[in-house]
């Protein structure tokens, strides 16, 4: 039985996501914040090791079950950069601002605009678990040639959700979770997580 789960992350905007995703189970939610737990490194090409990576490395140092997620945003004109270096695509120190308008000047004249967030989701029993649950997901849409919107974080004021027609930044945040890529993988992950309680 998983009574608590750490997050692994220091992204506010993350945590609250997640915390409000997973309420209806009776798990506690720890930020790794609580645990003085140093940053993993994050040395793979693919979100999915990357995410692995970060969960056994925080498990090691909160001896809990830990959830980590690696996630980006893919533009497709970029050949799917900046990928796992979404956070820091404008160097460090990182910074949305930074990171969205290099992104703005990488796609000046690009016609086209189509991207996709994508979120790798994993979750550790203990530091060598060898079975860790795994769930993804994808939200596609475009980047637009100027910001908007007050909400959100990352990419969220340049993703357009063709959808609704709002960026990621406008858009409340029980409907992103709703529809985002971190959405979708962590409804994946409750249902996995739901069955090990059953």
């Amino acid at each position: 039985m998983l009574n608590k789960i750490v997050i692994a992350t220091g992204n506010a905007g993350k945590l609250r996501e997640i915390q409000q995703l997973l309420s209806p189970l009776a798990i506690e939610v720890l930020p790794q914040s609580d645990f003085n737990i140093p940053e993993a490194d994050e040395p793979y090409f693919t979100f999915i090791e990357n995410a692995l990576a970060k969960a056994r490395h925080t498990s090691l140092h909160s001896g809990l079950p830990v959830l980590a997620d690696d996630s980006g945003i893919c533009v497709d004109a970029l050949q799917g950069a900046p990928g796992v270096y979404s956070a820091r695509f404008a160097g460090e120190p990182k910074s949305d601002a930074r990171n969205n308008e290099k992104l703005l000047q990488a796609l000046a004249g690009e016609r086209n605009r189509q991207a996709h967030y994508y979120c790798a989701m994993v979750l550790v029993r203990n530091p060598e678990d060898p079975q860790p649950l795994l769930a993804q997901g994808v939200w596609r849409g475009e980047i637009l040639q100027a910001p908007r919107g007050n909400g959100g974080f990352g990419y969220d004021p340049l993703f357009l959700d063709p959808t609704s027609g709002k960026t990621g930044a406008e858009l409340p945040l029980e409907t992103k979770n709703a529809i985002s890529h971190r959405g979708q993988a962590l409804r994946d992950m409750l249902q996995q997580i739901a069955q090990l309680h059953g």
